[in-house]
C-alpha cells in the first residue's frame, strides 16, 4: 500500500504498475497457501486409488461412468498427475460396469477425496431411438496409496483369495493366464481385484495395497463421522448418497449438493475443470471440522 501511496504522489506510473505487479503476486502466494492448509489430513498428501462404479441403468449408466472417467483423467492430465489403470470392467454395449486407477502425485488423495459418492447425470439419451430424456448415476469411490510411515495389519486368517483369468486390454498372455487377483476381507467383506500386470505375484501385491488403504480410508470414515455427528448441521454425504448432478437437459448446469457450488459451463467441467468443486467442498470440510 505504501508503493501505491507513494506512486500516486509522485503521480508515476511505473511505480504504480510495478505496486500492482507485486500485490497481484502476493494474492497468488496467499491463494497457494490457502489451498496448501485445506490438505492437512495424514493421507491427504499420498497417492490414491480412484474407482469408477456404474449404477443401474445398464448402457445408459455405462456411458455416463465412461464419461466421468474422462472428466477426471482430463483433470488429472491438468495436473500433471500419473494415472495407471488398476482395472477395468468394459460394458456389453458401450461404457464401462467400473474402473479402478491409481493417480499419482502431490495431494491426490487430498483433492479425490472431495468426489467420493454418487454423481447424477440428466440428459437427452443417445441410446435411445425416441431421444427421451435420461437419468443415469454412478458411485466414485477413492481411497489413500499407503506408504510405510502409516501401519495397517492384516491377519492372513482374515483373507480369501482368488484368482481367475484376466479380461479387458493386456495382451493374450493375460487373457489366457490366471493372473489377475481378488482379496476379500471377510470381516468387513471389504473385496479388491487387480489385473493390469501378467504376473500374479505383482498382481497380488498391488491387491494387498489397495486393501490396505480400503482398510484404512474405512478408519478414517469412521472418525469423520464422529465429527460430524457433533455438528448439527450436517451433510448427508456418505457412500450411496448423491453429491452432485451434471444436467444437459433441458437446461446446462452442475451442481454440487453438498456446497450448493455451480456451474452453467458443463462443458468444461465435464473436460475436466473440477478444481472449483473440489476446493469448494475442502474449503467446507474444513469449516466443519473446526
Amino acid at each position: 500500500m505504501e508503493m501505491i501511496n507513494l506512486a500516486e504522489e509522485e503521480k508515476s506510473s511505473e511505480l504504480l504498475d510495478e505496486a500492482e505487479s507485486d500485490l497481484a503476486a502476493l494474492g497468488k502466494e496467499l491463494s497457494k497457501l490457502e489451498i496448501e492448509c485445506l490438505f492437512s489430513g495424514e493421507a491427504d498428501s499420498k497417492d490414491c486409488f480412484f474407482e469408477i462404479h456404474a449404477g443401474a441403468g445398464g448402457t445408459e449408466s455405462h456411458d455416463w461412468a465412461q464419461m466421468l472417467l474422462r472428466m477426471y483423467l482430463r483433470w488429472a492430465e491438468k495436473h500433471r498427475f500419473k494415472v495407471e489403470y488398476i482395472d477395468q470392467i468394459s460394458g456389453e454395449e458401450a461404457g464401462i460396469k467400473s474402473v479402478t486407477l491409481k493417480i499419482q502425485g502431490r495431494n491426490a488423495y487430498g483433492f479425490c477425496k472431495s468426489e467420493n459418492g454418487v454423481h447424477r447425470l440428466v440428459r437427452l439419451s443417445p441410446f435411445n431411438s425416441a431421444n427421451k430424456r435420461q437419468t443415469s448415476f454412478a458411485s466414485v469411490f477413492s481411497f489413500p496409496v499407503l506408504t510405510d510411515d502409516i501401519n495397517i495389519e492384516i491377519n492372513e486368517k482374515d483373507l480369501r483369495i482368488d484368482t481367475f483369468r484376466a479380461s479387458g486390454a493386456g495382451g493374450q498372455h493375460v487373457n489366457t493366464t490366471d493372473s489377475a487377483v481378488r482379496i476379500t476381507h471377510i470381516p468387513t467383506s471389504i473385496a479388491v481385484q487387480c489385473q493390469n500386470d501378467r504376473s500374479q505375484h505383482k498382481n497380488k501385491a498391488e491387491a494387498m495395497s489397495m486393501l490396505k488403504a480400503r482398510l484404512y480410508e474405512a478408519e478414517l470414515r469412521k472418525a469423520q463421522e464422529k465429527i460430524d455427528s457433533l455438528n448439527k448441521s450436517k451433510t448427508e454425504i456418505g457412500w450411496g448418497h448423491q453429491i452432485r448432478s451434471y444436467v444437459l437437459h433441458p437446461y446446462r448446469m452442475v451442481k454440487d449438493l453438498r456446497t450448493d457450488h455451480e456451474s452453467g459451463d458443463t462443458d468444461r467441467i465435464l473436460d475436466g475443470d473440477l478444481d472449483g468443486f473440489m476446493l469448494s467442498y475442502l474449503k467446507s470440510l474444513a469449516t466443519r471440522e473446526i
